[in-house]
């Protein structure tokens, strides 16, 4: 476990306080007031844009009830109250890719407050809010020509801002949580979460002090698009804050951005005051009214959480906390666990449990990313498949690591390779009885210390039968008969 203590240079313990905002593009066919695509990763620039989306004048919204709907069960979701009421506001601030001059946001009445997430840890983050907003465009700057070129397909998206109170105290807590809430997104299909395709990005806000000391100077750290390097980010900016305490240096209240080539953070603009955005409500909108049973519709609609679908892998599959917990962590890990066990021809505890070995142990090793096992080229109908061979006992358990690693190889199906490679498990038992035949001939000296009591050579004649057998024979049976042999030859001593 992380500590929750930072020491600086000349050995004082210091303090971490953190909160975030994290922004997800809502999974809508349409942006949040136009009819204008919000499928844009991609796409040549400004391509994507409707009259709305570039401020024409005249050009009025229209609320994306979708996107109301998706961010209600987000919301539902982290245990928030969906209010009946919320606003929706101009947030006023000037900048070439804000083609209208304001963001329609909400600010004083938001669609969720006081929701929550529990760490593993057990801590609880309070969650402040959850409020709908629409993003801006995106500025390219030209270094060679000095120029900036704006690209409109992102303005107008539908995003979900989830704001945490500043209760992270290491960087661990805040991986976790950021993790969490693009898992429970992909669980209820409100967003894909992709941080590549700026689909989640996060602003965090850190300050240092000394134990018992009021908290430091906040300083936000922009736009993160990467777990990992937001957690370097922290890590930096931190150690960073803490050094300028001990060197009597001001802390000062800025936004910051983090360059993951040099791994250090640098400042964007001062913020010594809040700033001034002249929120008010937009008379284009009314206010946004939900009836209880609207909600409790949407909230009868909601998807498996994952913490419900921890519960049900440990009540009805028999699974053990720990692979229960692995298996719901990752969204796309539990749609192919589910996949597998759906395709089991004998559905039973022991084979919920190998298919849980089998992913947790096997494919986890050879996955780049958890994440990728949807597109990994061994399929869940396929190792049910492998699964039903062992237990059938037509593949034994060194050749079904072998199959695995050729059905990862090819794509191919276990059965085909199976017949390919000539690798079906031996059943006939005068096959294996000459087998150990041969084994017994050729260690007599081990032989005679078995028959003289030494019996924890047993393990010594299976291992050399299962490699005469060059692993096509099942170890049950090899024992099963070894112990037959050896009680026949006492017999006759």
């Amino acid at each position: 476990m992380e500590s929750k203590e930072f020491i600086s240079s000349k050995g004082r313990i210091f303090r971490a306080m953190m909160g975030l905002e994290i922004h997800l593009q809502i999974k809508t066919q349409r942006k949040l007031f136009s009819p204008g695509p919000s499928s844009i990763f991609g796409a040549e620039p400004n391509s994507c844009v409707s009259f709305v989306d570039a401020g024409f004048p005249g050009m009025l919204p229209t609320l994306n009830e979708g996107c109301v709907k998706k961010a209600i069960m987000m919301g539902l979701g982290l245990g928030g109250m969906i209010n009946p009421v919320s606003v929706m506001e101009r947030k006023h601030y000037f900048y070439r890719d804000l083609p209208d001059g304001y963001q329609r946001s909400q600010n004083r009445y938001p669609l969720v407050e006081n929701g929550k997430y529990v760490l593993k840890s057990g801590k609880e983050i309070r969650i402040q809010r959850l409020h709908i907003e629409q993003d801006a465009g995106k500025s390219i700057y030209d270094e060679k020509t000095g120029t900036c070129l704006v690209d409109l397909n992102r303005a107008g998206v539908g995003l979900m801002e989830i704001v945490s109170e500043p209760d992270f105290e290491t960087p661990d807590e805040v991986v976790e949580y950021v993790k969490s809430i693009r898992n429970l997104a992909r669980y209820l299909d409100t967003s894909d979460g992709d941080m590549e395709k700026g689909q989640l990005r996060v602003d965090a806000n850190i300050s240092v002090s000394l134990p018992g000391d009021p908290a430091g100077r906040r300083v936000e750290l922009k736009n993160m698009n990467s777990v990992r390097f937001l957690n370097q980010a922290l890590v930096y900016e931190i150690q960073r804050q803490i050094e300028c305490i001990e060197a009597d240096e001001m802390v000062h209240q800025e936004t910051r951005s983090f360059d993951p080539v040099k791994g250090t953070t640098a400042r964007l603009r001062l913020k010594e005051n809040s700033d001034d955005y002249r929120y008010f409500p937009d008379p284009d909108m009314p206010d946004l009214r939900l009836s209880e049973e609207y909600i409790l519709a949407i909230a009868q609609t909601m998807p498996e959480l994952p913490s419900q679908k921890k519960d049900r892998f440990i009540r009805d599959l028999a699974l053990s906390e720990y692979d229960a917990s692995i298996l719901s962590d990752c969204y796309e890990v539990s749609v192919f666990f589910d996949q597998c066990v759906g395709s089991l021809k004998k559905p039973e505890p022991q084979s919920y449990k190998w298919v849980a070995n089998w992913i947790v142990g096997s494919l986890f090793a050879l996955l780049p990313d958890k994440e990728a096992i949807g597109s990994c080229p061994i399929t869940p109908g396929n190792l049910a498949q492998l699964i039903h061979c062992l237990q059938e006992g037509s593949l034994s358990s060194p050749l079904a690591k072998e199959v695995f690693q050729l059905m990862w190889d090819t794509g191919k199906d276990p059965l085909h390779i199976m017949q390919e490679r000539g690798l079906v498990q031996v059943l006939d038992l005068d096959t294996i009885q000459g087998w150990i035949d041969e084994v017994l001939q050729d260690s007599p000296q081990q032989l005679q210390q078995y028959l003289g009591g030494k019996e924890k050579l047993l393990t010594y004649f299976v291992g050399q039968t299962m490699k005469k057998a060059q692993g096509k024979a099942n170890p049950s049976i090899i024992q099963e008969l070894l112990l037959k042999t050896f009680e026949e030859k006492k017999k006759s001593v």
